[in-house]
């Protein structure tokens, strides 16, 4: 039992001793840090994978230091050194000839070895130890980018930071009401305010971490200003990975949800699918267009847990797992066509697909996967999750269609979204700062973590049943269920339907029946909106722009006001925040005049309203 709980203890102790090591290398020794953080990475992977032979089991160490090896817990450490080792890897070229090096590579193991302390704890002592150090780690790997990331770095700190004390109060709430901070001591019912009260402590923190609405605005920020690897290793693998499992083991283990709960889990779901797709059709930045997308993603996670049923749980844990993958590889395209092209700007870019074709195939790729089309990985889960709202409809009766509905529209937005990337970045002219001659396609350090992701995606798609779901998703609900696409048969017809598309279409071709109709973009025909007059320094042209897609939304009347209040920030709890934090700090000020009889008054007023309260409570 020692020796298994010793082994336990490795993917936290490996990659924190080796975090350390990185920085009491010598500054001169940059290159042999990197490929010595890779060995690291990959030695936790290694260690983590046998870890699913011995689950089921609970292992004690002293008073709290608990660690509990499950399907869930072994399935999500799995994937947080998977995508923790192929990080490393990319970073080796991508950090090449930066400045601190020495704290990236000891940061990005110890957030490793926190995250693998988080999903391993059987304590909740432990766990909010854990936690608080990878958003630690956040701000500090955020910040890494340099002064123009400061912000974001602090933003993400300050909302991750804020739900943290929820967090912490809600373990405290649970040990008020049990006795334990064990978190294998049988679930909780909700029957009382202090155990509502915990149960929202614990998903508001849950969401934080996730990056669902309404603490969802430090992801984007953080999308846009830090670096690409960072980006794909924290709010698009990590802190989604760890929040959705802190989500599934308080609905799996810690409580007992009623009905409302779920209902309340749902519909946060559902607004955030919507709300962060339309607003990430609109931006103009490719990294802060993914961190939307981020967001957006997760609300199918949060539906399918609030679906209360094992079809909807499975499909929102196969969603981490497919949003894991396919959401890390687009931010290393972001990545690999920034540090080609230096910039991620949309209007700045284009014609990229055939200078770097490796880089777009993967980003087509990993466009199809989080767009939900067939045979990909995101179709395979989303599925799943619209199975979970439908058999779990007694959950929400009446409303259960507009859940699915927001699912769908959300996945139809994000194609439409992803149109605009593929066209603006890949496929139009190039911009006239873009010089072909300096773009290329990235080294192997940064090339082979992009396909492995984009294999991924396409290997738990079209096996969907036989490699993730039985061997990964499955044990953790327990329950053999209905509600699985039948992947292989369906891709084998979706390639004979492509064929055959394609056959019709060269028969048709050399008929000369083709039908030329006028030129559209996005489904609207082109006009004004689309074309742009650029004088590139030796003479004019005029080029259609791939950034304008969709242009035309934000003036539709139901969604004219919605662009209007986001604008304003009224949607970022940071900014809203801060700006009643001024103004309550400005109207006290003005109480504080520094006149003596103002403040006696004060102190009158103060001493009668406590009399009254003491004459109450004793009556």
């Amino acid at each position: 039992m020692d020796a298994i709980f010793h082994a336990l203890t490795l993917p936290i102790i490996l990659p924190l001793a080796g975090g350390l090591l990185c920085l009491l290398l010598p500054g001169r020794a940059d290159q042999l840090r990197s490929y010595f953080a890779v060995l690291v990475a990959a030695a936790t992977l290694t260690i983590s994978w046998p870890l699913f032979s011995i689950t089921g089991n609970t292992f004690e160490a002293g008073a709290w230091l608990s660690l509990r090896l499950d399907a869930l817990s072994a399935f999500v450490l799995l994937i947080i050194t998977l995508v923790g080792f192929l990080i490393a890897l990319y970073s080796v070229e991508y950090m090449a000839g930066r400045e601190r090096q020495r704290e990236y590579f000891a940061y990005l193991l110890w957030t490793i070895a926190a995250s693998a302390g988080v999903v391993l704890a059987n304590d909740l002592i432990l766990l909010l130890v854990c936690w608080g150090f990878v958003a630690l780690t956040l701000y500090l790997m955020i910040g890494i980018a340099g002064p123009e990331a400061a912000d974001a770095a602090k933003k993400s700190l300050m909302i991750v930071g804020g739900s943290d004390a929820l967090l912490i109060f809600g373990a405290v709430l649970v040990w008020n009401l049990t006795g334990s901070t064990r978190m294998d001591g049988g679930a909780l019912t909700l029957t009382g305010l202090n155990s509502h009260l915990a149960f929202l402590c614990f998903a508001v923190a849950a969401f934080a971490k996730a990056g669902a609405m309404p603490v969802h605005s430090w992801v984007p920020d953080c999308g846009e200003k830090a670096d690409a690897p960072v980006s794909a290793f924290l709010p698009a693998s990590v802190d989604k990975l760890l929040g959705i499992y802190l989500l599934a083991r308080v609905v799996l283990d810690l409580f007992v949800a009623t009905p409302v709960m779920h209902l309340l889990l749902m519909a946060v779901g559902a607004v955030t699918i919507l709300a962060a797709v339309l607003l990430a059709l609109v931006q103009h930045d490719l990294k802060r267009l993914l961190g939307y997308h981020a967001v957006s993603q997760v609300g199918y996670m949060v539906l399918g847990i609030g679906t209360g049923t094992a079809v909807g749980l499975a499909g929102a844990l196969f969603h981490m797992l497919n949003n894991a993958i396919y959401k890390c590889a687009l931010f290393l395209c972001a990545g690999s066509v920034e540090k080609s092209a230096g910039t991620t700007d949309l209007d700045r870019l284009g014609g990229l697909g055939r200078l770097m074709p490796l880089t777009f195939s993967v980003c087509l790729i990993a466009t199809l996967s989080i767009s939900g089309i067939p045979p990909f990985n995101g179709f395979a889960s989303k599925w799943m999750v619209y199975q979970g709202v439908i058999t779990g409809a007694g959950a929400a009766p009446g409303i259960w269609i507009l859940f699915i509905a927001a699912a769908m529209l959300g996945s139809a937005l994000t194609l439409a979204s992803f149109a605009k990337v593929l066209h603006a970045a890949f496929l139009c002219k190039p911009a006239p700062k873009v010089k072909a001659a300096s773009v290329r396609e990235r080294g192997f350090a940064m090339i082979a973590p992009m396909l492995t992701l984009a294999v991924l995606c396409a290997v738990f798609g079209v096996f969907a049943r036989d490699v993730p779901l039985d061997g990964l998703i499955l044990p953790v609900v327990g329950v053999e269920m209905a509600g699985v696409w039948w992947s292989g048969p369906a891709t084998v017809l979706i390639l004979v339907t492509i064929a055959v598309g394609l056959v019709a279409y060269l028969l048709t071709m050399r008929a000369g029946r083709l039908r030329r109709v006028g030129t559209c973009i996005g489904g609207e025909h082109m006009d004004e909106a689309y074309i742009r007059d650029v004088d590139t320094g030796v003479g004019r042209h005029v080029e259609v722009t791939g950034v304008d897609f969709y242009a035309t939304i934000e003036k539709m009347p139901v969604l004219r006001q919605f662009y209007r209040l986001a604008r304003t920030r009224l949607f970022d709890i940071h900014d809203v925040s801060a700006a009643t934090a001024g103004y309550l700090s400005g109207w006290l000020r003005t109480a504080h005049t520094g006149v003596l009889p103002h403040y006696l008054t004060w102190a009158l007023f103060g001493a009668l309203a406590l009399v009254y309260l003491l004459l109450q409570w004793g009556g």
